[in-house]
């Protein structure tokens, strides 16, 4: 799916030029509130909202100063080869200026707005000209000259740094293989047979196969290697063009259903208007067949091995969201989870096909989110927190473990790519926001018996209580479930003071967020709701009393350290040591190390 570029108008003086961009790209305009009066999404801070577009790889064009988009996505700057275009221009539109991305489209891009706004694009072109050999007419404005050779064709080039070779992509590759056929042996077959047929590996476009390849692991590590898509084409599809087969295969075709694979998928690619330009070659587990098209191949026939993103979005906010969530989430054609959180999205989540599901709908929306995937679909499965604690991940992957005939998912959907992206949990951002109640040991306890007997819930928190562990309590109480909290308030008290402190955290990263503290003792469930973490002190828990307020603190045992270790040491010289530990110094030596 093609990630659609965001246009940034600061203010009202901008906002013409920004819907003449946006409009000339296909793009979105993202206004500042109370600055703007027309866009596709709001945000407050132009920094905040710039970066995280930049994280999740979307093209920003901000219609602003440069020093603006630069102070943004600054400290995210890693790899040029990687990052989205970042584009100024001013407010009157006269210039743009390309500012990252040259290696992603952001030249092009400049070039585009400047024709539609009838500006200058600041793009500069390291000094020299260039000999042409080839058919490369997208290249014929270059200046002449013998700084640079550049050739274009589909033979290999022996290429150095004053040669440059474009391969143009009219060549479909198809392949074949045995279960669990050793990838090496995949990769040589091709090598051997492009080899042969004169065919440099750019000329490729795409890797070709049935659909029951789709989680083949030598097919996708052979798609990797040369950096081309996936396409997958069904039997039916394949048998369509067993006319055209030079090796058709009655034994394939008792197997799959179709008389040919490598050929037929090669074929099915290029389509009518094209050739099978190199018949299938064999080897003991393996197969590939070359299609030929007349032109580069620029829209690919066949889906994609679709793919399933189970990505926690952290307790809401933005700037709590990983920049992978992000480029997860800007990547996907479909998002499915709680409405809730999805919105909570907000820029990111605009112009996507979205399917929203209730509370309750769990294994529903897991099971549409896997079945839409096997459809070819990239899908990124929302929830809260992280989403491999008491989220979809755990259900993600029992549904993929069943098979279809124990209520499980199709085959095409056992197929797809899965991924699990980790997000800052409820607990994480409890704790943060206390301070380090979780400094020691503790552990997390769901007090929803929905799903979990109740009595098991009640043998873990005796546990967890005689352990002495601090404990995050989540799904604390429902409407319907309001006794449970109150039970583990009790079992609590028999094992830990009356005074252990214990914090409330409601709509964590939220405008509406409220933390307090109470006493164990004094803990009311009316307090409580699903929206709230409780998180629960250890016997050695306390709450710093500071300036701003109380923090709260569960002690490692470093005070041993400080009160007995260091005290001994007396009078005598203390160092830091190289390894960052601190000792004491004794006739040259260094002694009694600690941390």
């Amino acid at each position: 799916m093609a990630v659609i570029p965001v246009v940034l108008a600061l203010s009202r003086s901008g906002e013409p030029v920004a819907h003449r961009v946006a409009a000339a790209l296909g793009a979105q305009v993202h206004g500042r509130k109370g600055r703007v009066d027309r866009a596709d999404a709001w945000f407050g801070n132009a920094l905040d909202h710039a970066r995280d577009l930049f994280a999740a790889g979307i093209p920003v064009i901000g219609v602003c100063a440069s020093g603006i988009l630069i102070r943004a996505v600054a400290p995210l700057l890693a790899d040029k080869r990687g990052e989205p275009p970042v584009i100024s221009i001013s407010d009157d539109g006269s210039v743009v200026i390309p500012l990252l991305g040259g290696h992603r489209g952001a030249n092009r891009m400049a070039r585009q707005i400047a024709e539609a706004l009838g500006a200058i694009a600041a793009i500069t072109l390291a000094g020299g000209g260039v000999t042409l050999t080839g058919d490369a007419p997208w290249l014929a404005d270059l200046p002449q000259g013998s700084e640079l050779h550049i050739t274009c064709g589909m033979t290999p080039v022996q290429t150095g740094p004053t040669h440059l070779h474009f391969a143009p992509q009219r060549v479909a590759l198809g392949v074949g293989c045995a279960r669990n056929c050793p990838p090496d042996e995949l990769a040589a077959l091709v090598v051997d047979m492009l080899t042969r047929a004169g065919i440099a590996p750019g000329a490729v476009a795409c890797v070709n196969t049935i659909d029951l390849k789709a989680d083949e692991p030598a097919v996708l590590e052979l798609a990797r290697s040369l950096g081309v898509p996936l396409r997958l084409f069904t039997a039916a599809e394949l048998e369509a063009e067993s006319p055209r087969l030079r090796a058709p295969s009655d034994v394939v075709f008792a197997e799959v259903g179709c008389h040919g694979v490598s050929e037929g998928a090669a074929l099915a690619q290029v389509g009518a208007g094209g050739v099978l330009h190199v018949a299938k070659l064999k080897s003991a587990n393996a197969t590939c067949a070359l299609g030929l098209s007349p032109v580069p191949m620029t829209a690919l026939n066949g889906r994609p091995r679709g793919r399933l993103s189970v990505v926690g979005i952290g307790p809401g906010q933005a700037s709590w969201r990983t920049p992978e969530v992000s480029r997860f989430v800007a990547d996907a054609d479909e998002l499915v989870g709680y409405g809730l959180y999805i919105d909570l999205l907000g820029p990111l989540a605009i112009g996507k096909a979205r399917s929203d599901f209730p509370l309750g709908g769990e294994e529903d929306r897991c099971r549409y989110a896997l079945e839409q995937a096997g459809k070819g679909l990239n899908v990124a499965l929302v929830c809260s927190g992280d989403a491999g604690i008491y989220a979809m991940a755990a259900l993600v992957f029992e549904l993929l473990d069943r098979g279809p005939d124990a209520m499980g998912v199709s085959d095409a959907a056992r197929r797809v790519e899965v991924v699990c992206s980790p997000g800052v949990s409820a607990l994480q951002g409890a704790a943060a926001r206390a301070g380090a109640p979780l400094g020691h040991d503790f552990c997390a306890i769901s007090l929803s018996d929905l799903l979990t007997p109740r009595a098991d819930i009640l043998k873990r928190l005796k546990a967890a209580a005689e352990g002495d562990f601090v404990i995050a309590f989540y799904n604390p109480v429902s409407q319907r479930r309001r006794t449970l909290l109150a039970e583990a308030r009790d079992i609590l008290l028999q094992h830990r003071p009356a005074a252990t402190p214990v914090l409330l955290a409601s709509s964590l990263g939220r405008p509406e967020e409220h933390v307090r503290y109470r006493k164990l003792s004094e803990l009311n469930v009316d307090e409580v709701d699903m929206l709230t973490v409780v998180l629960v002190g250890s016997s050695q828990s306390k709450l710093a009393m500071l300036g701003e307020g109380p923090r709260m603190y569960t002690p490692r045992g470093y005070a041993r350290k400080m009160d007995g270790d260091l005290r001994r040491m007396g009078n005598l010289p203390i160092v830091a040591t190289e390894d960052g530990h601190i000792a004491q110094q004794e006739d040259g030596h260094i002694a009694h190390p600690t941390t």
